[in-house]
């Protein structure tokens, strides 16, 4: 399967190339543009641009779109490089060119409103909040209110499909959302002026809202508990680019993006480099074997 390949190739070469210096090269001012991911570009993206410009004088352009228009655009060759924070699928005609270099750890994050009591739910609440099971705050030791969940539209959104893989095992899950919106950007906005309000996004971006951040199986999702893995909803943040890729300004910005001063931007943000947390590879990889072994994936959906 294309996703356990990846994994496979990573810890393959992975420790290698992330301790590899980048390549510096004097150029003539030129562009690399980049799409994707909104939570990857606030991870890491911007920062990691801004300093690579000030070294070559290459400017990275950069604009939004989400993980799926970061794969497709990246894997067709519209873009020089994308951002994206799931894996592309396997076999989609759209996708199976993407080659995902992986430079960051992300966690998904449960938020609430500021106002809201609750502190802290479980991972069987919140699969069951998401069933429309658990339906009034005071289930969740909260108020007597009902539950207001934001999620994203469609299935194959990086946040999305990542919740679906990690919470059910299955990417075709429905939701009981209360309200449907096109990207992380509404719910956490939705979230944040709604007391009510629940949701799930990706913690590069939530901790840049002022939202509750609330704990998960009694664990925050510090630096620290994302990086040893104690937090449970983590995920890769990956780099794209189309498979053959010879340009050059794109292969040394992805040389720079995994060496160690790329590295260091990407920690400065708050945010796990990838090279910091290989183990993690190691758990994600044999979650995923025991998921294929129980056939709790399904990708009919996936490829419509």
């Amino acid at each position: 399967m294309k996703y356990r390949k990846l994994l496979v190739t990573v810890l393959a070469c992975g420790v290698n190339l992330m301790l590899v210096s980048p390549v510096i090269y004097a150029a003539e001012q030129t562009v690399i543009n980049w799409a994707g991911c909104g939570i990857t570009k606030k991870a890491f993206m911007k920062e990691l641009a801004a300093e690579y410009e000030r070294r070559t004088g290459i400017k990275v352009n950069i604009s939004g779109g989400g993980a799926t228009k970061g794969i497709r655009n990246a894997a067709a060759g519209n873009i020089d490089i994308g951002g994206a924070c799931r894996v592309a699928v396997e076999n989609h005609p759209l996708e199976r060119n993407a080659h995902q270099i992986p430079v960051a750890w992300d966690a998904l994050v449960v938020i609430v409103n500021k106002k809201n009591p609750v502190e802290n739910i479980s991972f069987q609440q919140l699969q069951q909040v998401y069933l429309g099971k658990i339906k009034n705050w005071k289930e969740l030791g909260g108020n007597d209110a009902p539950i207001e969940l934001y999620v994203r539209r469609g299935k194959m959104s990086g946040v999305g499909r990542t919740l679906r893989e990690l919470v059910f095992h299955n990417f075709e899950q429905n939701f009981k959302a209360t309200y449907v919106v096109k990207s992380s950007g509404p719910v956490e906005k939705g979230v944040l002026k709604n007391v009510n309000g629940i949701g799930v996004t990706g913690i590069s971006s939530a901790k840049r809202r002022d939202v509750k951040i609330i704990k998960l199986n009694g664990k925050a999702p510090t630096y620290e508990n994302i990086k040893n893995g104690k937090y449970v909803l983590y995920r890769p943040l990956y780099l794209v680019i189309k498979f053959g890729n010879k340009d050059k300004k794109v292969r040394d910005f992805i040389r720079f993006a995994v060496s160690r001063e790329g590295q260091k931007i990407i920690r400065s943000q708050g945010t796990v480099p990838y090279s910091e947390a290989m183990a993690l590879v190691m758990q994600q990889l044999k979650q995923y074997d025991n998921a294929m072994r129980d056939g709790l994936f399904s990708t009919k959906a996936a490829l419509k």
